[in-house]
């Protein structure tokens, strides 16, 4: 079964340095059916101001996955990490006890696009930490966050797994799914089809599905692929 979550269904925060789209329920938007899927409680798709971006909080128990598509953001926290996470970069913070972090768009001339991303983790109470990564742009699906840092992927304090989607034009990838898992697919760029569902920038599917899923473009695409407990 493959429910699709639009584009324009999202909720959306304005404040000015801020354009922020938001695929499950977040700050002052709620929606009692779009609260979360899975461990997967947060997409943010935000948009940032030259020379703006988010002081110092804080937050805790909670897995807080950075990518960044367009921009570069600057990174302090109170672990002593001082970074630039450029296009194409992940980072992964495990809050647990607490971290204090910022995040501003590094350029005071260009724009910042991320996508801020939050999973809730398998254990609570854990040491805080950082993690940053490029990957080579693989074609097809590629993991880049696993629960035991496989094959130099970010670790991350849950049973889920992350995938980047790149296809070119006419392209094509197949992912096997586990029966009793859950998976959602969001879209960064260009049109995906999932099993016949057309897909195109900022739509979202959960997919709960056994066997081979197939992911297919005319146009090219980029998107993300979670793999759910």
């Amino acid at each position: 079964m493959i429910t699709v979550r639009k584009n324009y269904e999202r909720g959306t925060t304005e404040l000015g340095w801020l354009h922020s789209k938001h695929t499950f329920s977040f700050a002052d938007y709620y929606d009692p059916c779009y609260v979360g899927v899975s461990t997967l409680r947060v997409i943010n798709d935000d948009h940032v101001e030259p020379g703006k971006g988010f002081p110092m909080h804080s937050h805790q128990d909670i897995e807080i996955l950075s990518y960044v598509t367009e921009g570069a953001i600057e990174h302090k926290d109170n672990l002593g990490n001082v970074e630039k996470i450029t296009a194409g970069e992940f980072q992964l913070m495990s809050a647990g006890t607490g971290i204090t972090h910022s995040e501003y768009n590094a350029s005071q001339t260009d724009p910042l696009r991320f996508l801020q991303i939050w999973i809730i983790p398998h254990e609570m109470g854990v040491t805080p930490s950082y993690q940053q990564k490029q990957f080579d742009r693989e074609r097809g699906v590629q993991l880049v966050v696993s629960p035991d840092g496989r094959d130099g992927t970010l670790s991350i304090h849950q049973n889920a797994y992350l995938y980047r989607v790149l296809l070119d034009r006419s392209g094509r990838a197949f992912q096997e799914l586990i029966d009793g898992r859950t998976v959602y697919v969001h879209v960064l760029s260009g049109v995906l089809d999932v099993e016949g569902k057309i897909l195109k920038q900022g739509d979202g599917a959960v997919i709960q599905h056994v066997g081979l899923l197939r992911l297919q473009t005319d146009s090219g695409t980029e998107a993300l692929l979670f793999d759910l407990p």
